[in-house]
């Protein structure tokens, strides 16, 4: 098997481990949605949503830098190992950060260091849209949650809290869960169903390995969470992230169901939300896309050197 496939599978794991528990770590408060259930939930839609739409993969493939021509291949596989070694390297010293971010970073940074054609409009873009969804979430959970408090009773909560959860996972399988998607694009020239269903299988594989890590960092360092917290920042965060999808911008879904949880804690005086957690992980996310691009330039840069 090809290196480059190995990696875009060892990606679609690690994505699992990192994004697929905190999809479902927001909703764990409540029995609604069972945990097996909602993995084979996120895994059909993360599936099965890209064969409609494949806007924000073809950003990643050919918006921020294009991965076309000779060396393209190569390229890819050092911006995702590169991605992968930052997060992996942040998780361990105990600051969860934004994959989305790390393979923005290292697209960047291994376009730049193999030669090929940045955008940089592009680029400024991207970080600028990463850089407002997390606000744009909190603002959404804020005004989400004194709607539910004024509408809704605990057992429509369980309603709301099934919408919530679909209305999430269809956002992540349309944004950020398709940079599984342009990995494989790059490495095996192809996006058809069996790309998405064997990408979509992989990241389920990771997600029930990560859940657990994932549900202890969302579910309680942020936020003294109760139930309908974890739904008002489900709506949000869903809502937002299918926003950015509609225009092509990939959003990180970790940042923005962490800002929906700020909001909706916010909503209540402030009081719940653990704010030493939150600039821990606003630091690793200020960290990851440097980091990233500049391991991803000068590994281009070497490789291409020695080849």
């Amino acid at each position: 098997m090809p290196l480059e496939v190995v990696v875009a599978c060892l990606f679609a794991v690690v994505s699992g481990v990192n994004d697929g528990g905190t999809l479902l770590a927001t909703g764990l408060k409540l029995p609604t949605v069972r945990p097996i259930v909602g993995v084979l939930t996120l895994v059909l839609l993360t599936a099965l949503v890209p064969l409609v739409s494949q806007q924000v993969a073809h950003t990643f493939v050919t918006r921020l830098a294009s991965f076309e021509g000779p060396g393209a291949t190569h390229a890819m596989t050092i911006a995702v190992l590169s991605a992968i070694a930052v997060v992996m390297a942040l998780s361990h010293h105990g600051r969860p950060t934004s994959l989305t971010l790390a393979i923005v970073g290292g697209l960047t940074g291994a376009g730049l260091g193999w030669g090929l054609e940045v955008s940089a409009g592009s680029v400024a873009l991207v970080l600028a849209v990463a850089f407002a969804a997390p606000f744009a979430g909190a603002l959404a959970a804020w005004a989400t949650t004194r709607l539910l408090v004024a509408m809704t009773t605990s057992r429509g909560l369980r309603r709301w809290h099934w919408a919530g959860f679909v209305l999430q996972c269809v956002a992540y399988a349309a944004n950020d869960g398709q940079k599984m998607l342009a990995v494989f694009l790059v490495a095996v020239g192809s996006s058809g169903p069996s790309v998405s269903f064997a990408a979509a299988a992989l990241f389920g594989l990771g997600t029930l390995y990560g859940m657990p890590r994932a549900g202890r960092t969302l579910g309680r360092e942020i936020l003294a969470s109760r139930p309908l917290h974890g739904v008002a920042a489900e709506l949000a965060s869903g809502t937002t992230v299918i926003g950015c999808a509609a225009v092509g911008m990939p959003v990180s879904m970790t940042q923005s169901i962490a800002g929906s949880l700020i909001g909706t804690g916010v909503a209540y005086g402030g009081g719940r939300v653990r704010w030493y957690a939150a600039v821990k992980i606003v630091i690793a996310w200020v960290l990851t896309l440097p980091a990233a691009g500049l391991l991803a330039a000068v590994a281009a840069i070497t490789v291409k050197g020695i080849s």
